[in-house]
């Protein structure tokens, strides 16, 4: 059977799969922050109800390596968060990407199949997840739970999963700003920090009350100790609570990443056409984005949510603890890998763990650098920015490389485009192991997930702004 041929098996879908019709005329810019704000409002709302009908979620969290990426909050509306709608994306972009699915986007046939396939493989892993979720007791036995909750409980997460793939089609359609994708990551990662230093939630560690707030509770020490050098001292250093050098980590992080955002090769560039149109072609530092990371995350994730369950119901087989052996620690319901190649593949929690055991240390920075750098390398050939593909575009549209030949534009994409992503993808994850071992709120992972996506939408709203002053001085 051939790749198109699966695809036309899509068309008898098309009637029956929610679809956010396409806009019949450009959105301005104020309508666009409108839906964007409103599609926001509606994700951070449901990312606070509970889930109707479950006994407890207290018990360890089998996702929780994969919450940062994945915008998700345990137990509520948001659990899958957009889990289905990346799992279809990456899955229907590789097998395109490998041609294992051929698609042809200059045809407007195949670009409607292909989105459709994406939509509805991402419903059919909400229900799948939703279904796994609830039968593995996420919420409860389900013989104690009863049949009825238990469909009411994959109900709730099927619709609360469609909402979001519909959200995501609704700005991807132009209606808003990005996709609902990246907003959706940003958001929780930047609510994760603000929540981090100014939340007034109180904690006992056996020191009296304390607020986990960084900043809250810095004037809260100041306040109540007389010892104010002890205070200063504790609210910058503090432990098992988020504290002052926690906060100023993920800005240095944070700037660190900006600043790194602006390197970029630009290649002269001309028009075929026109005499006198020269511009330039730029390739960043990080030309696969924040893809890399992501990958990588997915990866690990899955491995640590594998192994997890393999050890809670085969904790003696010898193959099951080669993969990890999962304890508790600090009186905490929350698994952590203690040996195994779980273990291994976990960011060390301090500085002071790197030095007890430097070993472990080394193993997972080189699998971060390497993993990064190949999925970086390889994401360019699957999402169709190789240099072949590039030279192709920028050849469609007349363009060619300033003072040289038409043929020679794929020889300098090809010098430049992947030592790029290669670079990039290494950056990219040594930047994610420092956030890490300097203490940075939200994960070293987080925080360039975050920062790349602002960076984005900054370029965007820059671009609107021009394009928007542009309009302007021609009707003037």
């Amino acid at each position: 059977m051939s790749s198109f041929r699966f695809l036309h098996l899509i068309r008898p879908f098309l009637g029956v799969i929610p679809e956010v019709a396409s806009p019949d005329r450009k959105i301005p810019f104020k309508q666009k922050v409108l839906w964007t704000a409103i599609t926001l409002f509606i994700f951070l709302v449901c990312s606070q109800i509970p889930l109707y009908g479950i006994m407890s979620s207290d018990s360890s969290d089998p996702f929780y390596w994969m919450r940062v990426i994945l915008a998700s909050n345990r137990g509520t509306l948001m659990e899958l968060g957009i889990t289905p709608i990346i799992t279809s994306g990456m899955i229907m972009q590789m097998l395109a990407g490998a041609n294992i699915i051929e698609v042809d986007y200059s045809l407007r046939e195949d670009r409607t199949l292909f989105g459709a396939a994406q939509k509805l493989f991402a419903m059919i892993i909400t229900f799948g997840q939703a279904l796994v979720s609830v039968t593995t007791g996420l919420y409860g036995p389900p013989g104690h739970l009863g049949v009825g909750v238990c469909i009411l409980l994959i109900i709730q997460l099927f619709l609360a999963g469609l909402i979001v793939i519909l959200l995501d089609e609704l700005l991807q359609k132009g209606y808003g700003l990005g996709s609902g994708i990246n907003l959706f990551i940003a958001t929780n990662i930047c609510e994760t920090i603000i929540w981090k230093a100014f939340s007034p939630s109180t904690f006992n560690t056996g020191r009296g009350a304390e607020f986990e707030g960084a900043v809250i509770a810095l004037f809260h020490l100041l306040f109540t100790r007389k010892n104010k050098v002890k205070a200063l001292k504790e609210a910058f250093f503090r432990a098992n609570l988020p504290n002052l050098s926690n906060l100023l980590a993920t800005f240095f992080v944070f700037g660190l990443v900006i600043y790194l955002q602006g390197f970029r090769i630009e290649i002269p560039i001309k028009s075929s056409q026109s005499r006198g149109s020269r511009g330039v072609f730029p390739i960043k530092l990080f030309y696969t984005s924040n893809m890399p990371i992501m990958l990588q995350s997915a990866l690990t994730s899955n491995v640590f949510l594998v192994s997890q369950m393999l050890y809670l119901r085969f904790p003696e087989n010898f193959i099951v603890r080669l993969f990890g052996v999962w304890e508790t620690i600090d009186e905490s319901s929350q698994l952590t890998a203690v040996s195994g190649l779980a273990y291994y593949l976990r960011p060390p929690n301090s500085l002071l763990e790197v030095l007890k055991d430097p070993i472990h240390f080394l193993i997972y920075l080189g699998f971060i650098l390497g993993a990064c750098a190949m999925f970086s390398r390889a994401w360019i050939d699957i999402s169709g920015s190789s240099p072949r593909d590039v030279a192709k575009q920028l050849k469609e549209q007349d363009t060619v490389l300033a003072g040289h030949r038409d043929a020679s534009l794929y020889r300098v994409l090809k010098k430049v485009i992947p030592q790029a992503a290669t670079v990039g993808g290494l950056v990219i994850g040594l930047l994610s192991v420092s956030a890490d071992l300097m203490g940075a709120i939200g994960s070293g992972t987080g925080i360039l997930l975050a920062v790349t996506i602002i960076y984005q939408y900054f370029e965007m709203f820059a671009r609107e702004q021009q394009e928007a002053g542009g309009m302007a001085a021609l009707i003037n």
